[in-house]
């Protein structure tokens, strides 16, 4: 049976309650809709326009950022994907702070937690992550209504080790990457990127994003938008443009899944006794 994912598509600003009256529209409209699980984008709580503002907004998270989105859970009775929050950790340096992904589920609880492993340091964006956040080291899956969830963001889709390991050691269906991509590096790469982790997988890949300029002053961040969810097949079932937000809704389907997997046994006929293991 064919269950409905929420693809959301939103521009965030240096504004937690603004935010969070963006993303609870989304998550209603895609209730409205049926879907059992709703991803937001990386940064959907905050994103700043001056340096330090991500360190002051960060919270831990039991904090009351991180409640208001489980008790919208519980409310609207569905999973969400909380693609990348500024969370404080008491005993960082340097007064740094985690990107964390967090899956609550539909009776408002914290289902797993994932720290980003790999920070988006590329001087030539604007962007060098890692002066403000710290390094996750744990690879995350999490069992879900829709499937084993593969809990990832952003930047980590360059690295196809970690969703091998995902997939043929955590047994992951789908994989989430939420995103807020830079404009050259999304012009370039994130299409291609996308339907590749897909395929190479045979898993679905849903990647919500971030999508235009996100504040009026500061640094004026942009983000490349094209949220996108993809088929295990690499057929692209949902896109948006570069600067429109809302939600699309997608069928996450079991059978075409292990279709493509029965088709193409990638499980079984990988050559570990020559390239090894992912761990």
């Amino acid at each position: 049976m064919a269950l409905r994912v929420g693809l959301c598509q939103m521009t965030a600003r240096n504004d937690k309650e603004i935010n969070f009256q963006i993303c609870r529209d989304l998550v209603s409209e895609a209730a409205s809709q049926g879907c059992t699980l709703v991803a937001l984008p990386e940064c959907f709580a905050f994103i700043g326009a001056q340096k330090g503002e991500a360190q002051a907004a960060a919270e831990a998270l039991e904090g009351p950022t991180m409640h208001r989105y489980c008790e919208l859970a519980k409310e609207k009775q569905l999973w969400l994907s909380l693609g990348g929050f500024q969370e404080k950790v008491e005993g960082e340096p340097d007064d740094k702070i985690l990107n964390t992904h967090v899956i609550v589920n539909s009776l408002g609880e914290i289902a797993s937690v994932y720290r980003k492993i790999h920070l988006f340091d590329a001087p030539f964006t604007g962007l060098v992550e890692s002066q403000q956040t710290v390094a996750g080291t744990e690879v995350v899956s999490c069992a879900s209504p829709v499937g084993q969830l593969g809990v990832t963001v952003c930047y980590d889709v360059r690295f196809p080790e970690l969703y091998q390991k995902l997939r043929f050691e955590h047994g992951a269906e789908i994989l989430l990457v939420p995103s807020a991509f830079s404009m050259p590096t999304g012009r370039a790469h994130w299409e291609l990127l996308m339907r590749t982790r897909a395929v190479e997988t045979q898993c679905y890949v849903i990647a919500a994003a971030q999508a235009g300029q996100h504040n009026e002053d500061g640094n004026k961040r942009c983000s490349w938008g094209h949220a996108m969810a993809v088929d295990p097949w690499g057929k692209v079932l949902a896109e948006f443009d570069g600067s429109s937000t809302g939600v699309r809704v997608v069928e996450v389907d079991q059978n075409v899944l292990q279709d493509v997997r029965q088709k193409m046994p990638l499980a079984t006929q990988r050559r570990y006794d020559i390239y090894g293991r992912t761990s």
